[in-house]
């Protein structure tokens, strides 16, 4: 049920009354008791999204997203890049331990 604005044209007073939409706006003020009241046209209620399916990111723009796609090739091609040294000299490692004599 929504909240409606009323304003007295005869005093000048102002209320909010919860009321069904189904039924007639009140005419009698509740302040002076003359029949002024007038509803007024509000902004109503803002939206309310509720759950984990509405983000600030679904709908940018085109140029957005193409600038966060290449920002992310290029961090990953850093990435790539470190983890192909570490894996060579990881098999150097394991050559030089083969080549070490036991002392068994």
């Amino acid at each position: 049920m929504p909240t409606y604005d009323y304003v007295c044209k005869a005093c000048g007073a102002s209320l909010e009354i919860f009321q069904s939409m189904k039924e007639s706006a009140k005419r009698k003020c509740p302040s002076c008791g003359k029949l002024a009241l007038e509803r007024q046209i509000g902004a109503g209620a803002g939206f309310i999204f509720k759950g984990s399916g509405f983000y600030e990111t679904d709908y940018r723009s085109d140029s957005y997203k193409q600038g966060e796609k290449s920002e992310k090739d290029s961090s990953t091609a850093k990435k790539d890049a470190p983890a192909k040294a570490d894996s060579g000299s990881g098999s150097k490692k394991k050559s030089e331990a083969k080549k070490k004599p036991s002392k068994d």
